[in-house]
């Protein structure tokens, strides 16, 4: 038997939020075996945190269908476990993409993560949309983190809102492990991210897609940047993500909600 906890994470106050899957003792795991839980779980994502006798924590990221080399609302969840719960005398992890320092402050948690600079503008976010009855785009880029993330921009908030997104289209397309689609208003964003291809058609809250926009913004020549990202109300899941970015690294951070421990027969 092993604990599970079990967070919502990028909360708005007490309401919304990512669910996420804790374990904080993955002794005699496997890799099909973390993977199989993920799965059984069905959050959006799970975590697996691995301590070693040097060096931080490692933490292993899983969706219901694969595991993931990099998700910005796992990482917070994991943060939030280890600063705030215990042993709180780690200030950084490793993920698939390196180190990942941290910092919680009551029921906050950030992590920051280097901003990848494989940013391309590309053209097939207007045949992705149309397949996938999405609205049609006003910009389209490739950001590689490093799975492809399809980032489409989309005039107004209320396109993003009223979308109805037919995933069996985004499974077939180009983009169908990370579609993210957003519209700004000043330091206000709108998004919603689908990623049938790794079991999740919609997300509620994704830091990872945030970390992807924040690139885009840098590769469009905004350097440095502060934004408010608004995420899940479709799914019943309101969000909020707070983003920033300056150089070469990202910040993620949010509020996060305990709602439960599980007990697992793993």
């Amino acid at each position: 038997m092993r604990h599970c906890y079990v967070l919502r994470v990028f909360t708005c106050e007490d309401n919304g939020g990512n669910h996420l899957g804790v374990i904080t003792d993955s002794t005699g795991l496997d890799t099909a075996s973390m993977q199989a839980i993920a799965a059984d779980l069905a959050f959006s994502e799970t975590v697996f945190i691995q301590w070693g006798a040097d060096g931080p924590p490692a933490v292993r990221i899983f969706t219901p269908a694969a595991e993931m080399p990099f998700a910005g609302h796992p990482l917070v969840g994991a943060a939030w476990i280890l600063g705030g719960i215990g042993p709180g005398t780690a200030d950084r992890m490793t993920c698939g993409i390196g180190e990942i320092p941290f910092e919680v402050v009551g029921d906050r948690a950030r992590v920051t993560a280097p901003m990848t600079v494989d940013v391309e503008m590309t053209a097939v976010g207007s045949s992705v949309a149309a397949a996938a009855c999405l609205p049609d785009p006003v910009r389209s880029w490739w950001a590689r983190m490093p799975i492809p993330y399809l980032v489409i921009e989309v005039a107004d908030p209320s396109e993003v809102a009223s979308a109805t997104p037919d995933f069996a289209a985004l499974l077939a397309g180009p983009s169908s492990e990370a579609t993210y689609m957003f519209s700004r208003d000043g330091d206000q964003v709108t998004a919603r991210f689908f990623a049938p291809a790794l079991g999740v058609d919609e997300d509620p809250a994704t830091g990872s897609a945030a970390a992807a926009l924040a690139a885009v913004m840098a590769h469009e020549g905004e350097a440095v940047g502060a934004l408010t990202v608004f995420q899940g109300a479709e799914t019943g899941f309101p969000s909020a993500i707070d983003l920033t970015w300056a150089d070469d690294v990202v910040h993620l951070g949010g509020t996060v909600r305990r709602d439960e421990v599980r007990w697992l027969e793993a």
